[in-house]
């Protein structure tokens, strides 16, 4: 049921707590457990929460560099934050207890805040649906590991030496999921009650590995699904005695975990822009291609080299991103080849609902509401200003992508470079404030990560050196 401010009070009428979260710029959420009458006193005028959260990284560390968030001398002051009642659902792993996703306003201009990863989705839908007369569609492919691991036995183990879930590559099976049957059906039922549907829930290829395909959605609601699917997927793993990891490449001799996105655009009737309403709007490089689709795609190609730092957010990321693991690491796109950085989905006509990207870039450590707007401006732009696509598609004989265009960067510093230059499309899509703002927190983790001591560096030099 959909709460307003009418039906509240009626909806919450048996319970005494309710939890609230906001989403951070790395896709964890934030959140605490308030007193039912408190909640409902914040409804009209919202609450302060520390601003903290958009100052700090995954382990609540600050940023080496100062920003509005992280500053000493501003005192770390509140934000504003509203409740969205749209977004409330019920926890059913933890005693259906209610729960809100909430929004977060600048407290002088009272202007959502620049580095939300909700508001900037949102932002990016409505630029499509007032400029453009309609709605961006996604739906999101979330893989990840699952270990028969705590907190506890891996802080002892080092996070090495882990147990996987079940044995060996079977992607697909039938019969692995018989051996964790408990968490592999509540993890469906359990979610689709968190109104998390998924349209698709299987094994891939790798020990414990397995993928959720979250139902295909309006932009701004399956980035919130996207998103509370990777904390929820979490924590029905830990009430079955095992750990999750969103991890683009949690273990080296095994294959990356992906966050492919399919996009179409749908007008008022439900009709989808990226197929050709007639032979006029049929592109010259596909008939079952609009004109519109193309652009689009130009857009994202264009943008992909600056955008990347968004679509692979971490360290970690660039493990993923290499040759000869099914991976793109080229500005590359083909029809139905699924090498290249988009997959062009041109299904026979009679399916032409069914067009649309798939956007291979992103891995699972994505913050999905925030790579969505990424993709979704840089779209926006390419349509508006009717962007060309910058590189032949791949050819269907070709085994890898790296015969598309220039190669992407290999690691978090080089992406960072190319979305700071002064002429990026990130800037000109995603705008000054929020790039210098995510620069400074990713900097943070290249920083972080350049005087790390790795165990790879120990097994190398430790006795020989």
């Amino acid at each position: 049921m959909v709460a307003t401010l009418d039906n509240i009070e009626e909806l919450l009428k048996d319970d005494t707590k309710v939890k609230i979260a906001v989403l951070d710029m790395d896709g964890v959420l934030r959140g605490k457990m308030i007193n039912k009458t408190r909640f409902l006193q914040t409804l009209t005028n919202g609450f302060g929460f520390c601003s903290v959260l958009f100052g700090w990284d995954i382990q609540d560390r600050m940023y080496f560099e100062k920003t509005e968030f992280n500053d000493e001398e501003g005192g770390f002051g509140d934000m504003i934050c509203k409740v969205d009642l749209k977004s409330y659902r019920r926890i059913p792993w933890e005693h259906n207890t209610p729960f809100f996703l909430v929004d977060v306003y600048h407290p002088r201009t009272k202007e959502p805040i620049f580095c939300s990863p909700r508001g900037l989705v949102r932002d990016a839908e409505k630029g499509f649906q007032q400029e453009l007369g309609c709605t961006p569609f996604i739906g999101i492919e979330l893989e990840f590991f699952c270990f028969k691991e705590t907190p506890e036995t891996l802080a002892t183990k080092g996070f090495v030496n882990r147990t996987p879930l079940t044995l060996g590559n079977f992607g697909f099976s039938f019969l692995r999921p018989t051996q964790n049957q408990e968490f592999y059906y509540h993890a469906y039922d359990w979610l689709r009650e968190f109104n998390i549907e998924l349209e698709a829930w299987h094994t891939e290829m790798g020990p414990g590995i397995y993928e959720a395909a979250v139902a295909y959605r309006n932009a701004s609601e399956a980035g919130d699904r996207a998103a509370l699917l990777k904390t929820s997927m979490k924590q029905i793993a830990l009430q079955h005695g095992l750990m999750a990891t969103f991890m683009a490449k949690p273990d080296q001799g095994h294959m990356g975990c992906s966050g492919h996105m399919h996009i179409s655009l749908k007008d008022e009737q439900g009709r989808n822009l990226f197929t050709p309403r007639d032979a006029s709007d049929a592109s010259d490089i596909h008939p079952e291609m609009s004109k519109t689709m193309v652009h689009f795609l130009a857009g994202v190609l264009r943008a992909l080299p600056s955008i990347l730092a968004v679509l692979a957010p971490t360290v970690n990321s660039y493990k993923r991103l290499v040759e000869n693991q099914w991976a793109p690491v080229t500005v590359s796109w083909g029809i139905e080849n699924r090498m290249g950085a988009i997959r062009v989905i041109v299904p026979p006509s009679a399916l032409p609902n069914a067009t649309r990207l798939e956007v291979r870039v992103p891995g699972s450590d994505v913050n999905p509401p925030l790579a969505m707007a990424a993709i979704l401006k840089a779209g926006h732009w390419g349509i508006k200003t009717k962007q060309t696509v910058p590189v032949p598609p791949l050819d269907h004989g070709k085994e890898k992508a790296s015969s598309g265009g220039a190669r992407l960067a290999r690691n978090l510093q080089e992406a960072v470079i190319a979305m700071g230059e002064q002429d990026s499309i990130a800037r000109k899509v995603l705008g000054d404030a929020f790039v210098d703002h995510y620069i400074v927190s990713r900097k943070h983790e290249w920083n972080l990560y350049q005087s790390a001591v790795t165990d790879y560096e120990l097994k190398r030099y430790f006795e020989l050196i």
